[in-house]
This record gives structure tokens, C-alpha cells and sequence, in this order.
């Protein structure tokens, strides 16, 4: 069967070779020596100059509006997995979302400020498929009006924008690391931030609120990473350069052979972006063409996902705010299965849904 990604799993001695550590020191969790060992190497690996792993990507997206202190009304995207609203209405804020880009599929930063209210303490967008935001836009709106920046960027683990790592804009950006994304620690997240005093509350957020064994800076919750996670993420990183041109020429492939029929469009990659390949997405020109194809790819052992689906204004624990343009694109789009050996899948999955797009 061929599911929509697939997770990479280095040789098994590797990981058995990075375990070793662990049994040598018996310090299974608690910050050991391999988690600062990894963090040291994403810093360089993804050009921040402070990282914090988590447990989790929805830890950190809860973290990150703790330690910010916001209040009253978020403005965020309808088009993201859900762990982005959950975690604003978890902390007890509202959602206030702004329709998308019917290109990027970020955010539409042109339709932020209308959305702004005295309520509005923060703006949390997301950078979809590896696809930045119009960062700068944004940066300028929250100036303007003294709110703070949250990028959920899940998807974007070595991207880069305009030849600068993209976790280097906002106050603070989020990274998920679970099994299914294209660098992973099989269950894992990290927080990317730029202020000292904002990592100091973000670093004892994570870890209960310790200040040594008997001392609190103050409020905190359990969000570390244990070496186990960590072993597997120090195993996997050597791989990212091959996994990326693996998935390029997939990505390549696809295009190549889809790119000719009028009822697909791809996603459009904004301008200066060095893209990861984490995702690969086709629009279709309807949702029942959607179904259809995906009945067909079904049929044959082929799982794609309806990935983002339902919008995310939709949600039954909310009020409903019509957005159009997300409401329309998560009805009509598909991620194709995409990861690093999936090549030689790419013509026989292209053919399936070309032959079968005008039944």
C-alpha cells in the first residue's frame, strides 16, 4: 500500500549506535546529553540561533502563547491543521480567522487588518506545505499595531526565504517533528525564538517551571523531548540533504506528467523561497472529481489525503466565519503521496488520475 508519506527510517544499526549513548549514562529523559546534542546540531543545521525541542508540535504552539501572554482575540488561518486552532482556543483565546491567498494558500495578508480589533493581541499564521507567508506584510501590520507574530511552521524544516532561514521571522516560530514530516524524531516539536527573555519563559514553561530542584521561575507544564525521540532525530538528520533531491525529483516527476490538464493547478510557491518538498498538493476543479479520484486511488492500494479538510472554520466548538477561498480549496485539494522513495510510484499514480479525471 502507498499512503501519503511515508516515515524514514535510517539502517537499524545506526539507531542502535546512538541508543548505546543512552545506556551508557541510563538518563533516558530530563535534558540529557543527546537532547543538547541535537539541539546544537538543528542550530546550525537550520541557522537559529536558539532552539528548544518539545515532545510535541501542538505543545510548542501552547507554549508559545503562554510564554507570549496573549489574550482576548488571535487572528489565525482557516487553512492549517487543526493543532493551530486547537491550541489558540486551548489557552483560552478566540480564533479570529482571515481568509486565504487562492494561490499560496497562506494566509491573505492584504484582509489581516480588517480582521485587527482592540481585542487583538496576536496574529498566528501558518507557512503552508513549507510555503512562507508574506512575512514582511506582516511583520509590518503587527508593528503598526503592537501585536505579536506566531508562525506555525510545521512544514517547514529548512526552508528558506529570500536566503534566510524562514524560523527567523515572528516572535516566535513552531516546528512539529512527528513521524510524518520530512525531519522527525517519530513524536517531537520544537520552538524557535529570537529574545532572550522570551526563551528564558518558554525554556521553564517546558520543564514545569524549575529554577534547579527546589526552586520556580514560575508556571509550567511537562513538554520535554526524552533521549529515545532524540537518538532516532540524530539518526535521521545525516539523511536530509538525500531525502530532499529524493523528493525533488518526485515532485519533478508529478509536475511533469499532471501539469498539462486543465481541471489540476498546483500550489504556488511564493517568489525567493527554497522550498523543503514536504508536501505535494494538487487542486482539482471540483469536489466531486476529488472523490472520485480518490476512490479510484483507493481502489488500487493508493492513500492520498484530503490535507487541509474540513476548513478550519468549521469546526463544531466554534462559531462559524465564512472564509470562501479556504472553504473552496480544502474542498478541492489532495496531497499525492510524496516522500523520499516514492519515485518509481509517480508515473503509475499520475496515470490513475489522468485517465480517470473526466469520469
Amino acid at each position: 500500500m502507498i499512503f501519503v508519506t511515508k516515515t524514514f527510517l535510517p539502517d537499524l544499526d545506526e539507531y542502535i549506535s546512538v541508543l548505546r549513548k543512552i545506556w551508557d549514562t541510563s538518563q533516558v529523559t530530563n535534558r540529557g546529553p543527546l537532547v543538547l546534542k541535537l539541539e546544537e546540531k538543528l542550530k546550525e543545521y537550520l541557522q537559529v540561533n536558539k532552539i528548544l525541542l518539545v515532545s510535541n508540535g501542538t505543545i510548542a504552539l501552547q507554549i508559545a502563547i503562554k510564554a507570549l501572554e496573549l489574550k482576548g482575540e488571535i487572528i489565525t488561518t482557516p487553512f492549517s491543521y487543526v493543532a493551530t486552532t486547537s491550541s489558540i482556543v486551548w489557552e483560552n483565546c478566540k480564533p479570529v480567522f482571515v481568509d486565504i491567498h487562492p494561490e499560496c494558500l497562506t494566509i491573505d495578508e492584504e484582509k489581516i487588518e480588517a480582521a485587527i480589533t482592540k481585542n487583538t493581541t496576536a496574529i498566528l499564521a501558518t507557512h503552508v506545505y513549507g510555503n512562507p507567508c508574506n512575512v514582511e506584510a506582516i511583520k509590518n501590520i503587527a508593528e503598526s499595531y503592537n501585536l505579536k507574530v506566531i508562525y506555525d511552521a510545521a512544514h517547514c524544516f529548512g526552508v528558506k526565504y529570500k536566503n534566510k532561514s524562514i524560523l527567523e521571522y515572528g516572535d516566535v516560530s513552531t516546528l512539529s517533528l512527528h513521524a510524518t514530516k520530512l525531519f522527525h524524531t517519530g513524536e517531537g516539536g520544537a520552538i524557535i525564538c529570537h529574545s532572550e527573555e522570551l526563551f528564558h519563559k518558554i525554556y521553564y514553561h517546558h520543564n514545569f517551571g524549575h529554577n534547579g530542584e527546589e526552586e520556580f521561575w514560575g508556571l509550567g507544564i511537562n513538554g520535554k523531548m526524552s533521549e529515545l525521540n532524540v537518538a532516532l532525530g540524530l539518526s535521521v538528520l545525516p539523511y536530509m540533504t538525500e531525502m530532499i533531491n529524493m523528493r525533488r525529483k518526485a515532485v519533478d516527476l508529478y509536475k511533469e506528467l499532471l501539469s498539462n490538464n486543465e481541471s489540476i493547478r498546483f500550489l504556488k510557491i511564493r517568489d525567493e523561497t527554497e522550498w523543503n518538498y514536504s508536501y505535494f498538493p494538487i487542486i482539482l476543479s471540483s469536489e466531486d472529481q476529488l472523490l472520485h479520484i480518490r476512490e479510484i486511488l483507493r481502489k488500487n492500494n493508493i492513500f492520498p489525503r484530503r490535507y487541509f479538510y474540513p476548513s478550519l472554520n468549521k469546526l463544531p466548538y466554534l462559531t462559524y466565519q465564512k472564509m470562501p477561498h479556504a472553504e473552496d480549496i480544502s474542498r478541492r485539494i489532495l496531497c499525492l503521496p510524496l516522500y523520499h522513495d516514492v519515485q518509481n510510484e509517480v508515473e503509475r499514480i499520475s496515470d490513475l488520475i489522468l485517465k480517470n479525471l473526466s469520469s
